[in-house]
């Protein structure tokens, strides 16, 4: 399928402002259908549709898939591209002005985010679904190469820190592929990757405020330890943030990207047990 052609005969012009860079490597776009294990019984919500090519390869193997696309001017094109398929659902709005109730009524709750993000929007669309009270079986989204590491890096590593304890406590995330900037039309700065994201349902902590709060707290000042932070980030006494360390089996010398994601789930039982949920924000 010539899809520039295509873009070109609708009168179509990319955006920086959505951040618009399109695949179209056909093998490519299968692989990554296939790296977020989709199959004839799921229902797929795709973020960011394009011009319909990782949609195509998407709808070749779901039961049905439900496309967001917040730029109209791609109605034409994804018209053309997805004419073929009656399992597809294309949304013009954006995925963030909807509710879990929203979502829920049209995906019927058990469904996979797949996703090729804009940079900009990588972090916060990620946490719109990993933070929902029921959310999906699974995110494969392809962002910033960069990002993709820190996502899955963990403890001791360099770029480990509050984005990587954040999805770690709650899923399994791993990078499937890198896919070079040339691959893109328009081929932007930097490499890509990515990220099948599994949700496991449960963090295993007594309370999961809390354990967001801690995470939070525990990477305000990276170069700091987790005493001073914990200090300054509840308003306790350095000993007493000293004791919630020793209680945890936690050295009070340590500092955040030493602990791992089970380590951090129990210093926050023993933070939630000590302050009563005075600090769970």
């Amino acid at each position: 399928m010539d899809v520039l052609s295509n873009l070109k005969n609708s009168g179509f012009t990319f955006s920086k402002k959505y951040g618009q860079n399109f695949l179209t490597d056909e093998k490519l776009l299968s692989d990554i259908a296939c790296d977020a294990h989709i199959g004839r019984d799921d229902v797929v919500l795709e973020v960011g549709a394009g011009a319909g090519t990782l949609t195509r390869a998407l709808a070749q193997k779901a039961g049905k898939v439900i496309a967001f696309e917040i730029d109209r001017s791609l109605e034409t094109t994804l018209s053309h591209t997805l004419r073929d398929f009656d399992n597809v659902t294309v949304i013009y709005d954006d995925v963030t002005k909807f509710g879990e109730e929203e979502l829920d009524a049209l995906t019927g709750k058990r469904y996979k985010v797949v996703a090729n993000l804009p940079y900009y929007i990588t972090t916060p669309l990620l946490f719109m679904f990993l933070d929902r009270a029921d959310p999906p079986v699974s995110l494969t989204v392809m962002v910033q190469k960069e990002v993709a590491e820190r996502i899955c890096a963990t403890e001791k590593k360099g770029d480990y820190g509050a984005l990587s304890v954040s999805v770690a406590v709650r899923a399994d995330a791993e990078i499937t592929r890198i896919v070079p900037r040339d691959k893109f039309i328009p081929a932007p700065n930097v490499d890509s990757a990515v990220v099948n994201i599994v949700l496991r349902g449960k963090t295993g902590a007594k309370d999961d405020a809390t354990l967001y709060g801690l995470i939070k707290k525990a990477f305000a000042m990276k170069r700091k330890t987790l005493t001073n932070n914990l200090s300054s980030g509840y308003s306790v006494t350095k000993p007493e943030a000293e004791a919630w360390l020793t209680e945890a089996g936690v050295k009070p010398s340590a500092r955040a990207e030493e602990l791992s994601p089970a380590q951090f789930v129990t210093l926050s039982d023993v933070i939630y047990a000590k302050t009563k949920n005075s600090y769970r924000k």
